[in-house]
């Protein structure tokens, strides 16, 4: 049986928005947040006596790697996708449109919960068939998707180790995301010391395309897209 921390340290703003990594362990590749690393590991050998070979497709974000993936959207130079998946025309779309499609999928710089290193998108490399991209799309874990079988195990298993879907159903804000988990002993404790004013602060120095439309409509967005999740 996994010990979940109970002491969960005051994080600085520099941690919460991935300008700082000092929380953070190895794991793999990959770096996730120290107190979260014995619950992924138990969960990963889990995985395996079940026939899945978990791993991570992403866990720690930088805020500079977030904020390259933010401004390459805006201005075009990765596609804008609507809440099925399908590519829109950012010609057609105002600077607040683009920002609202741009956050169905893709967290604002300094407000992703991968910056905390509770967070990690998962999936089974075992079932991903050979000469196949992982897109991280949710027909991939849905229906006759390849990782739909690893995806029901993972619901029904994950609780027991401490991580829930933050993203399981679409609340008119991030759309789903089955691959995305969080260790919520960490991640509910981190929401409530992550703030609007410190994200405001954070992007207010930065050079982010759609600045101005960001700051004017901050308390929104972030109301909308960072605490507008689903419940443990």
């Amino acid at each position: 049986m996994i010990k979940h921390p109970t002491n969960v340290r005051q994080h600085t703003a520099g941690q919460l928005t991935g300008q700082l990594d000092t929380h953070l362990v190895p794991f793999g590749q990959h770096f996730v947040h120290q107190q979260a690393a014995p619950a992924l590991q138990a969960l990963k050998n889990a995985a395996l006596k079940a026939g899945f070979d978990l791993q991570l497709a992403s866990a720690f974000r930088p805020f500079e790697r977030q904020l390259l993936i933010w401004n390459a959207k805006f201005s075009g130079q990765r596609p804008l996708l609507d809440s099925n998946s399908q590519p829109l025309d950012p010609s057609a779309l105002s600077e607040l449109d683009k920002i609202h499609a741009i956050m169905r999928w893709s967290a604002l710089p300094g407000g992703s919960r991968h910056h905390w290193g509770t967070d990690v998108d998962v999936y089974a490399a075992n079932c991903l068939p050979n000469g196949t991209q992982l897109q991280l799309e949710p027909w991939e874990y849905q229906g006759q998707g390849h990782q739909a079988e690893f995806s029901l195990w993972l619901t029904e298993t994950m609780p027991e180790y401490g991580f829930y879907l933050p993203y399981r159903e679409d609340r008119n804000g991030v759309a789903v995301e089955p691959w995305h988990i969080s260790y919520s002993p960490i991640s509910n404790i981190l929401l409530h010391q992550f703030t609007s004013d410190m994200l405001k602060r954070t992007l207010s120095k930065a050079d982010i395309e759609g600045k101005s439309q960001i700051l004017i409509n901050l308390d929104s967005l972030y109301s909308k897209y960072i605490e507008n999740i689903c419940e443990v």
